[in-house]
């Protein structure tokens, strides 16, 4: 979930705030799973941007409606690391961003009334990516370095309460 979660931020900086193609993007995240970055789901995401409606010839990440439920795995790490006060806050705002992205309707009559920005770029759009990439790359060691911090306080806490009780 996390990893997803992450690309998609990485995709819409793309598409909105670098106005880039979609063939573009899938090139960017092909360059990425080449690198640090490698991983089945940099892999899915590449090949999703390369592909078109065989019967319109429109890209289909166009026609993938943007409104995600929960499985709930997100939500329970989250519930746990609040019940034991631990800040997993990449999982946090995960699992928020999939509650907002459920709002479709809500979302949508929103952006009926709110103009969002338009997207214009002027600097180092090659050093942008890099960076992009960078911040990626970081977001995956934090969301990782929680959840391991987090196992590792259930595990303190199991085996305080297994010696204690019995």
């Amino acid at each position: 979930m996390l990893e997803f979660s992450h690309s998609a931020q990485a995709y819409d900086i793309m598409k909105r705030g670098l106005g880039m193609k979609d063939k573009e993007i899938g090139d960017v995240f092909a360059k990425w799973n080449k690198g640090v970055l490698d991983s089945f789901l940099i892999e899915i995401t590449r090949d999703i941007m390369y592909k078109t409606d065989d019967k319109d010839g429109v890209p289909i990440v166009e026609k993938i409606l943007d409104s995600a439920g929960q499985k709930g795995t997100g939500k329970w790490t989250a519930i746990n690391a609040l019940d034991l006060g631990m800040p997993v806050t990449l999982i946090g705002e995960a699992v928020f961003a999939r509650c907002l992205s459920s709002l479709k309707a809500e979302r949508g009559r929103g952006a009926n009334v709110l103009q969002g920005p338009t997207p214009s770029f002027s600097g180092d759009k090659e050093k942008f990516l890099e960076n992009l990439e960078q911040a990626l790359y970081a977001s995956k060691i934090i969301s990782y370095a929680q959840g391991f911090m987090l196992i590792q306080n259930v595990r303190y806490i199991a085996s305080y309460a297994k010696t204690t009780i019995g």
